[in-house]
Parts: structure tokens; C-alpha cells; sequence
């Protein structure tokens, strides 16, 4: 048998999330859908920019097997423009209003790096903080503190330097989780933070070390849909780039990914459908 997949097969067996009560198992990987606020997200079909359209779009990833939709008002990809405090505000807290009123069962998950925000949404009852910053602004850790919801800690760095990538994104791991978890927030789940400020050698290489990282005894996302590390080595455009994210899903499986954060809900759990019909083989 492949050692690979058996690695995989102890990695995915160990979890599961507490989202603010509800047990949500990770015995089976899992599909987080992005709806992205935002007009300027690098890929267009992901992008909600009325309540309508995200309420359209939360509809479809759940109908099609999400677990869990990710929301966010502030793009992240490379020369973006710099979003205020309050257009991020105007922007995400009228759609988690109209998102908890229409899908009250859905699991929420907030994609920002402001306390602020976290604060604003917090009584409409979210479920996860998926914070690109690597806990920048700690009064975010404070704000969830002992409320049962899940903290998703992404690396990030400013430059794209490292003697050692897979050493140094672990040590941060480590150093980070151990802080994260003194302020009673129970569920720390790792994103390597692919395409961000990594050069391509940087990211296949962190993909390859994945079953690594199972030594951290935490939940790994995968968050590699339609990215510059799967459309530039297939010359093409994010647009186009869906088959070449299914291939690096598939993959990432194999190596212990946990979460699957993606544009393609269906194409995602189709992946993880024929993974896990080989793995039970």
C-alpha cells in the first residue's frame, strides 16, 4: 500500500470541530464554499456583490455539499486594493444578517483579519474566524474566547524569504497554536497559506511536506482553488483552472487535507467522494 495513504488514513481519523455546540466530525474530509463580498476577487464567479447574490450563491454550495460556507468582504489576492473598516462592514454584515435568517442551520465562517468585524458579526451567532493575518490583531482570539468557534490559523509572511519553508511555517504553527489555545479557543485548524508570498517551488513544496504537519496534531484546510500555483505552471487563467484544482485536491487528500476551501462545491465533493472510495477500498 502507498505510505502516503496511510498517513492519510491516520491524519483524518483524529478530528472533529466544535462550532459553537454542534460536533462537526472531520472523519471524512470536508468542503468549506467561499462567497466573497467583494467586487475585485481574483476569480469572478466567486464574487456576491448583493445580498441576493450571496444568498443565490450560499444556496447553491450548500444544495451541492458544503459544510461550510467561507464569507468575506475583503479581497486577499495580490494588488488589491486596500479595503477601510467600514466598507468591509457594509459590505459583510447585511449578508450574515440576511445568510443567518435564510440558512439558520448553516455553518458560518468570517475570512478577515479585523477584531472589528468579528465583534459586529458575533451576535448573529458565526461558527468559525478564518483570519489571513495569522492572528495579527489578537483581540480577535479575545472576542472568541470560550465560545466554542473554531480559529483557522493561515501563514502569512510580507516577503517571500525562507532558509527552510517547511521548518519555519511548522515552528510558526506551533508557537501560534500554543498562543491561540491559552485563550480557551479549543479548535485550531491549519491553513499552509498557499499563494501567499510563496513562490511556486515554495508551495508544491509545502504540499508535498502536508503528512509533516500531521506531527501538530491539528485539522489542516486546503485553500489552493483556482490559484496562481495551479493556472501558471498550466498557463492558463484562474477561470480556466478547475480541472488543474481538482488534480491538487485529489492530492492534498492523499497527503491528510482536512477541509477543502473552494469556488467548485461539486467538483470538490466529487473529489473527495472517488478519494474516499479508494482510501475504503
Amino acid at each position: 500500500m502507498n505510505i502516503s495513504v496511510v498517513q492519510d488514513t491516520i491524519f483524518h481519523n483524529k478530528f472533529s470541530l466544535n462550532c459553537r455546540g454542534k460536533i462537526i466530525p472531520l472523519s471524512t474530509p470536508l468542503v468549506m464554499g467561499i462567497i466573497n463580498c467583494t467586487p475585485d476577487s481574483f476569480h469572478g464567479d466567486s464574487r456576491a456583490q448583493s445580498i441576493d447574490a450571496a444568498i443565490q450563491m450560499a444556496q447553491k454550495h450548500l444544495s451541492e455539499g458544503a459544510a461550510i460556507l467561507d464569507i468575506g468582504a475583503c479581497s486577499t489576492r495580490p494588488g488589491a486594493e486596500a479595503v477601510s473598516l467600514q466598507e468591509e462592514l457594509a459590505r459583510i454584515v447585511p449578508v450574515i444578517e440576511a445568510l443567518r435568517k435564510n440558512f439558520p442551520d448553516a455553518l458560518l465562517s468570517i475570512d478577515t483579519f479585523r477584531s472589528e468585524v468579528i465583534e459586529a458579526l458575533l451576535p448573529f451567532g458565526i461558527d468559525m474566524v478564518n483570519d489571513v493575518s495569522a492572528a495579527a490583531d489578537e483581540k480577535i482570539l479575545q472576542l472568541i474566547s470560550g465560545k466554542n468557534i473554531p480559529y483557522v490559523l493561515m501563514h502569512n509572511a510580507e516577503k517571500a524569504e525562507y532558509r527552510n519553508i517547511t521548518a519555519q511555517v511548522y515552528q510558526l504553527f506551533q508557537k501560534k497554536s500554543e498562543e491561540i489555545k491559552r485563550h480557551k479557543i479549543n479548535d485550531v485548524i491549519i491553513d499552509l497559506g498557499f499563494g501567499f508570498a510563496k513562490t511556486l517551488e515554495h508551495n508544491y513544496k509545502l504540499l508535498d511536506a502536508l503528512p509533516f504537519f500531521s506531527n501538530l496534531n491539528l485539522p489542516v484546510m486546503i485553500g489552493v482553488s483556482r490559484k496562481s500555483m495551479i493556472y501558471k505552471v498550466l498557463n492558463t487563467t484562474p477561470d480556466k483552472a478547475l480541472n488543474g484544482t481538482s488534480a491538487v485536491h485529489a492530492f492534498a487528500l492523499m497527503k491528510g487535507g482536512n477541509i477543502l476551501r473552494v469556488h467548485d462545491v461539486k467538483e470538490a465533493k466529487e473529489v473527495i467522494d472517488l478519494y474516499l472510495k479508494m482510501k475504503n477500498r
